[in-house]
């Protein structure tokens, strides 16, 4: 199954907060759009690794996208080796995907750093002709394949965009893809201890930033992007 895009995440629930909207709006528009995990997140302080596994379910069926797999490496501990690369590298090419979307360059969780180098790599070594890799499933072997573009999404720390994604109407799907992590996000009637992402104060902030984004472009909600080569146009009328 080819996919236009494919979006990885350190940590079930990186992608709906930082690209949520994003990929609702592309789905809307067709594409086919693919989730990978690569934790269970079962080091997270609220829920289990079975409420994550349902509630990262439930918000895949919220946006709509054709897939959502879990790598199963060890949360908070995976490195970017090569067992690692070779393991993304797999889905890399078994998918196909024309863009990846990945974590925050930098950020406040030192797992998503970690994720955003190891995606970014194994992109790049994907399309390497003398990297031999199979398909588990098949057992054939795969064809090099490089994303023609790797962006990655902004999560805890307000970074500079390099580019903004008008999400004006996809606001909503967000919020209820992310709200569907109801063990991780504020419930004012759970038990939970309190974390950094448990406040309404934080869930209140993912809205802001989409709209103080649009608000810079002129649109009413915007998700923001880095990108670690230009982005090129055709024209100057392209750029809105």
């Amino acid at each position: 199954m080819k996919l236009d895009i494919l979006a990885i995440g350190a940590h079930p629930d990186d992608i709906e907060l930082g690209c949520g909207a994003t990929i609702a709006k592309e789905v809307a528009n067709g594409k086919k759009v693919g989730v990978i995990d690569l934790t269970r997140g079962e080091l997270g302080t609220r829920g289990t690794v079975k409420t994550r596994e349902e509630e990262a379910a439930c918000a895949a069926k919220i946006l709509g996208v054709t897939l959502r797999t879990n790598m199963e490496f060890a949360d908070g501990f995976f490195v970017n080796d090569k067992d690692h690369q070779i393991a993304l590298i797999k889905m890399i090419r078994k998918y196909r995907p024309d863009i990846v979307l990945c974590n925050a360059i930098d950020d406040r969780h030192i797992d998503h750093g970690k994720a955003s180098k190891l995606v970014s790599d194994a992109c790049f070594l994907s399309g390497l002709l003398k990297i031999d890799t199979k398909d588990e499933n098949d057992d054939v072997w795969q064809e090099p394949w490089r994303p023609k573009q790797v962006y990655h999404y902004i999560q805890w720390k307000n970074l500079e965009p390099d580019f903004v994604v008008d999400v004006t109407g996809f606001i909503d799907k967000k919020m209820d893809a992310v709200l569907a992590y109801k063990t991780q996000f504020y419930n004012e009637n759970s038990k939970e201890p309190e974390t950094p992402i448990s406040s309404k104060n934080f869930t209140d902030s993912v809205k802001y930033r989409a709209r103080d984004l649009g608000r810079l472009i002129g649109v009413e909600h915007a998700e923001g992007f880095n990108v670690e080569r230009y982005v090129a146009v055709d024209s100057l009328f392209d750029l809105k």
